[in-house]
């Protein structure tokens, strides 16, 4: 019998165990599960992803793109005369919004990186992708407190099950901006003062 191309059949895998994610959590992950999920023979999903971990990792690429998206899509970070906190807060509500089984399934597979350490690096990326991102409008440190900011809210809003407050997140994205921006006198002052 002759083997049919299907040059997507690895996509529509990835796609598959995002929605068994979706639906059962990483517990309920397999190569079984995904296989009749993609409606693929099982030995396709061993083709293309010989452990877990690197179907997880896939996947997990995917996912992370969900927020960075929306950044990206909202423009506003590109206009110089944006107030960050607030596009920041504002992006962050529109996303949690959305789609939030698609949101709790990007945490959940982010935080699936504590005990499966070949997520990492893809975690990381995620991390990296929305520092960079702000790179353009505050220094390399004050983005990394922006993400670490948001990534608590957006976690805690998950967690307990609390309506997203863009004010407070507003609130606290301000202050993380003030504090850069009081550091940076501090230093501009102090830079002057040398004889």
């Amino acid at each position: 019998m002759a083997r049919r191309y299907d040059p997507g059949r690895r996509q529509r895998i990835i796609d598959a165990a995002i929605r068994v994610a979706g639906r059962a959590g990483i517990a309920g992950l397999s190569h079984r599960t995904v296989a009749a999920e993609a409606d693929v023979p099982l030995g396709s999903t061993t083709y293309h992803f010989a452990s877990l971990d690197e179907l997880l990792v896939a996947a997990l690429r995917q996912a992370n793109e969900g927020f960075a998206a929306v950044l990206r899509e909202s423009g506003a970070l590109a206009d110089p005369g944006c107030d960050i906190a607030d596009e920041l807060a504002r992006v962050t509500g529109q996303w949690l919004a959305a789609d939030r089984t698609g949101v709790e399934l990007e945490y959940e597979l982010y935080l699936a990186a504590l005990r499966r350490p070949a997520l990492r690096p893809v975690a990381a990326e995620w991390c990296d992708a929305i520092t960079q991102s702000l790179a353009d409008r505050v220094d390399p440190v004050t983005a990394r407190a922006l993400v670490a900011m948001l990534d608590g809210i957006c976690l805690q809003v998950l967690l307990t099950g609390r309506e997203y407050d863009a004010g407070y997140t507003r609130e606290m994205l301000d202050r993380i901006l003030a504090g850069a921006s009081a550091a940076g006198d501090m230093a501009s002052a102090e830079h002057g003062a040398l004889p």
